[in-house]
């Protein structure tokens, strides 16, 4: 009985730990050997703290603004930018709720998942595309940056990164990992690379429209699904409580996928600064999907 009242309250703390609360992940981040630092951004009167990693490099090298998934900048997200550093990148990771939290905070003010997951839904679009561009802004005017600038994001994140693609004309590259698609394809002006998980129906039904309007729109889409993994695989992939050994191969996969496209990245491309537009934008012919549990929190 004692065994029992213990592993139910075990349970219910960890659910009422922060979304940022995932020790694997940190202890893996405390143990990297690469400088990172936090860094205020500043944009139309409104301050968005980003995480920054670097790589041990020589030369020059391109900027990757990663977009967390819908979980806010927990402490994967801040491992995954160090993995990427690691692989040779900059990579400027913007906590999109700052500011929005608790006392003015970010994520870590949050409560737990829930109230993590219902601020991330509630965040404004066009807000931020803006924290986006500061983020892209702020890496490609870093010394160590080569000017080339690519987005990276999952889940709620990826969804995001598709959408980055539609507004941000130098941007090199877009990748997505298991989000949706945007509005409009016409206007993508990057190519995207998808990532997707084969047991992830709600994602997964969206690809044959986003293939078809993208080809009909003249981009460049390239989407690969892995077998049995679920949505969120590259950080359950991670995860040693995972119980399915696909995300770790799917997440392996990826992410040697990812490092070799963004190593035949191109140079640099040149931007004129397009304001965020609040006019609604031509719908896609896909699906409109939410990212986990977004659509319920964002009505509670």
């Amino acid at each position: 009985m004692r065994r029992t009242l213990f592993c139910l309250f075990a349970l219910l703390l960890a659910a009422s730990l922060p979304a940022s609360a995932q020790q694997w992940a940190k202890t893996k981040l405390d143990a990297s050997p690469r400088h990172r630092e936090y860094v205020t951004l500043k944009h139309d009167n409104r301050s968005v703290q980003a995480f920054v990693v670097y790589p041990e490099v020589s030369g020059k090298a391109p900027v990757v603004v990663l977009i967390h998934e819908i979980f806010g900048l927990s402490d994967w997200a801040k491992e995954m930018a160090d993995e990427l550093a690691g692989a040779g990148y900059i990579v400027v990771a913007p906590d999109l709720l700052s500011g929005y939290g608790p006392n003015g905070g970010g994520t870590d003010a949050y409560s737990g998942t829930d109230a993590v997951v219902k601020g991330v839904s509630g965040l404004d679009a066009d807000g931020v595309t803006a924290d986006l561009d500061a983020a892209a802004d702020y890496g490609k005017k870093l010394p160590a940056s080569n000017g080339t600038v690519v987005s990276v994001g999952f889940c709620w994140g990826g969804g995001k990164s598709f959408a980055f693609a539609t507004h941000r004309k130098d941007l090199a590259a877009a990748f997505v990992f298991y989000g949706p698609p945007p509005e409009s394809f016409a206007s993508v002006n990057a190519p995207v690379y998808g990532f997707y998980a084969g047991n992830d129906a709600r994602i997964g039904a969206t690809l044959p429209a986003t293939v078809e309007g993208m080809k009909t729109a003249g981009k460049k889409f390239e989407p690969v699904t892995y077998k049995n993994a679920g949505h969120g695989f590259m950080r359950a992939g991670e995860d040693p409580g995972d119980g399915n050994p696909a995300n770790k191969v799917a997440h392996d996969e990826a992410f040697t996928r990812l490092t070799s496209l963004l190593k035949s990245l191109p140079k640099t491309r040149s931007f004129v600064r397009t304001p965020v537009s609040t006019k609604a934008a031509p719908k896609s012919n896909a699906a409109k999907v939410s990212c986990h549990d977004e659509a319920r929190a964002a009505a509670m």
